[in-house]
C-alpha cells in the first residue's frame, strides 16, 4: 500500500515544474502534421487512406442542407424520418424543454410564459390553419424562428426538429381527433365527458 502511495506521489512530481502542473507538454509533443512525410510509412505520407469500404458520415452540415432542401419543398406532408416510439420520446423532451415554456404540455398556448405575453401571445399549435401547414414550413419556423419566437436551429439538431414535429403531429391529433375515428372502446370512455 505505501509503495503504491509512494509510486503516485512519484508520479504526479514527475508531471509538475516548480511546483506546477506542465500543461503543455502534449500540445509541444514531436508529431507529425497533416500532409507532412513520414519515413514511418511505406507510401511516405503521414496522412492515412480511409480503410477499403469505409463509409463517410455525413456532417452536421450535410444534414442541414439536406433537411433543409427537403424543408422547402411547401408540399412536404411527412415527417422525411421513421416514426418510431423512441422518435416521439425524443420529440416530447425537446417539445418540453424548448416550446411548452410558451405553447404550453399540451400546445394549446396556455402556459404562464403565455400569460405574460400582452404583445403577441404564442398561438395554439390547434389552430386550423397552423394544423394545416405543410411540414416544411414547420421546420423553417423551428430552426429560423418567427415573429416572437427566437430561432431553435442553434439549440435544436436535425434530427431533433424532425422529432419534435412527429411530436407536434401526434399532440395535435390527441387533442383534435374526432371521436369516430376513435375504437369503440375509447368511444364509450369519452361519451360522458361530451354531454
Amino acid at each position: 500500500m505505501k509503495r503504491a502511495l509512494w509510486s503516485s506521489f512519484a508520479l504526479g512530481c514527475a508531471a509538475c515544474h516548480d511546483g506546477r502542473v506542465d500543461l503543455e507538454r502534449m500540445i509541444d509533443q514531436r508529431k507529425l502534421e497533416a500532409y507532412e512525410a513520414s519515413s514511418a510509412f511505406e507510401d511516405g505520407k503521414a496522412m492515412r487512406s480511409p480503410p477499403p469500404g469505409t463509409v463517410a458520415h455525413s456532417s452536421q452540415a450535410t444534414q442541414e442542407r439536406q433537411a433543409s432542401e427537403l424543408a422547402a419543398d411547401d408540399k412536404l406532408q411527412d415527417v422525411p424520418v421513421a416514426l418510431t416510439s423512441q422518435l416521439f420520446r425524443r420529440g416530447q423532451d425537446r417539445f418540453d424543454t424548448f416550446c411548452a415554456t410558451c405553447h404550453g404540455v399540451l400546445g394549446d398556448g396556455n402556459s404562464q410564459v403565455a400569460g405574460n405575453m400582452l404583445l403577441r401571445p404564442p398561438p395554439s399549435l390547434h389552430e386550423a390553419r397552423l394544423r394545416a401547414l405543410p411540414i416544411g414550413r414547420l421546420y423553417r419556423v423551428i430552426r429560423d424562428g418567427y415573429g416572437l419566437m427566437p430561432a431553435y436551429g442553434p439549440a435544436l439538431s436535425v434530427d431533433d426538429r424532425w422529432a419534435v414535429i412527429a411530436y407536434v403531429g401526434a399532440l395535435q391529433l390527441s387533442q383534435n381527433v374526432e371521436l369516430g375515428r376513435l375504437p369503440e372502446s375509447l368511444q364509450r370512455e369519452a361519451a360522458p365527458w361530451l354531454k
